[in-house]
C-alpha cells in the first residue's frame, strides 16, 4: 500500500524538478551593450555602455560625464554574484562607486545581463545589458 502512494509522489517531485526553469548563471564572453543607472537619494542619472568580456578579463565604456565612468581589468562569478577588479588609475574628483570595480549581485539568462549594487550607502548602481 506504501508504494502506492510513494511512486506517484517521487514522479510528481522528479517532474517538479526537471520542469522549472534555472537560469544560465554561467557568463558568455562577448560583448554587452546596455544602460548604466545610479540612483541615488538626489535623483537618478542613465548612460550608454558597452562592455567586453573575454577570458577572465573586462573592459567597460565610459562617458565623458562619468555616467558610467567605465574601467578595466579582471571579473570572476561564481552563485550569482560577480567581482570586477578595476586595474586604473583615477583622479579624485568624481564618486568613483561609478567605476566599475566590487562586487554586484547578477542574473543572466543566455542573453541579458543585469547586475547591481548598492555601494557605501551612496547610491545604486545598476547595468542592464544584452549580448550582442
Amino acid at each position: 500500500m506504501k508504494n502506492k502512494f510513494l511512486i506517484p509522489i517521487i514522479l510528481s517531485i522528479v517532474t517538479l524538478i526537471l520542469g522549472c526553469k534555472k537560469d544560465n548563471l554561467n557568463i558568455k564572453d562577448g560583448t554587452y551593450k546596455g544602460t548604466f543607472t545610479v540612483t541615488y537619494s538626489s535623483g537618478t542619472q542613465t548612460g550608454q555602455t558597452t562592455l567586453e568580456l573575454k577570458n577572465g578579463k573586462f573592459t567597460c565604456s565610459g562617458n565623458s560625464n562619468r555616467i558610467p565612468a567605465g574601467g578595466s581589468g579582471t571579473f570572476s562569478s561564481d552563485n550569482g554574484k560577480i567581482t570586477f577588479n578595476d586595474e586604473n588609475a583615477w583622479t579624485a574628483d568624481f564618486d568613483w562607486n561609478l567605476i566599475l570595480s566590487g562586487n554586484y549581485d547578477y542574473t543572466f539568462d543566455g542573453k541579458k545581463l543585469i547586475f547591481s549594487a548598492d555601494k557605501n550607502n551612496v547610491g545604486n548602481y545598476k547595468y542592464d545589458l544584452e549580448k550582442q
